[in-house]
């Protein structure tokens, strides 16, 4: 145990000293300011790593992971750093991020018990429920997870949309324009989602633009209203 701490140590003076040496004074500027413009809420997932997706440097990019990327409207862990990142940071864009074969997602989707982290996960299971006709229109298991993934994304930048923090910059004429995306772990690309706002009028059309893009993805159909269920 002890040795593999002591290579991260090892990992972390290269890499320190290779910033340094790439840009002299690097962490000295970070000392005296943190100006990021992107707000990042994604997936604990230790494959997705925020700042090597979209090649940002340090300060560059605030991050905020939980499991399956959720926001809730009661998480005040998360509320805090999206209140943070907009009030104090001013960010101008915040980009909630999923990714394919979701662990989390895959454990809602199933309904398999996991701990302590099934409370958590209800949230996805409530995404699952709301979206039964699509999902059972498709018959490959891991094509069903990663629409759920996509699914979730959607809900949860509405979520994004609805906080008291995010209302309250657009009706103040602040500008910040949520995103939805998903990360794909088989080749490392990232997919807008087309659920993209810049204010609370936005929202549903957002919404809509981006769910009839699942659909049209997974089953082939232009919209929602076309889905039903299998018998």
């Amino acid at each position: 145990m002890s040795d593999a701490l002591d290579q991260l140590f090892a990992n972390n003076q290269k890499w320190a000293a290779k910033m340094e040496a790439r840009e002299p004074g690097f962490f000295t500027k970070l000392l005296a300011q943190q100006e990021p413009q992107y707000l990042w809420i994604g997936c604990s997932d230790s494959r997705v790593p925020a700042n090597d997706l979209v090649g940002l440097l340090p300060g560059e990019l605030f991050v905020h992971r939980n499991v399956a990327n959720l926001v809730v409207h009661s998480d005040l862990n998360a509320l805090s750093v999206i209140q943070y990142a907009v009030d104090v940071l001013k960010v101008t864009h915040i980009i909630v991020v999923g990714h394919s074969q979701c662990g989390g997602v895959r454990a809602a989707l199933s309904g398999r018990r996991a701990g302590l982290v099934d409370n958590w996960l209800r949230h996805v299971q409530d995404v699952r429920d709301a979206h039964q006709g699509l999902l059972r229109c498709i018959e490959d298991p891991a094509r069903q997870v990663d629409a759920l993934v996509e699914l979730n994304v959607l809900e949860q930048a509405r979520n994004l949309c609805h906080t008291t923090v995010v209302k309250d910059a657009w009706e103040r004429g602040q500008t910040v324009v949520v995103h939805g995306w998903v990360y794909g772990l088989h080749n490392g690309l990232l997919d807008d989602l087309r659920i993209t706002a810049s204010g609370l009028h936005e929202v549903q059309i957002a919404y809509a633009k981006g769910l009839a893009a699942v659909a049209q993805r997974y089953l082939g159909s232009t919209g929602i209203d076309d889905v039903s269920p299998p018998p």
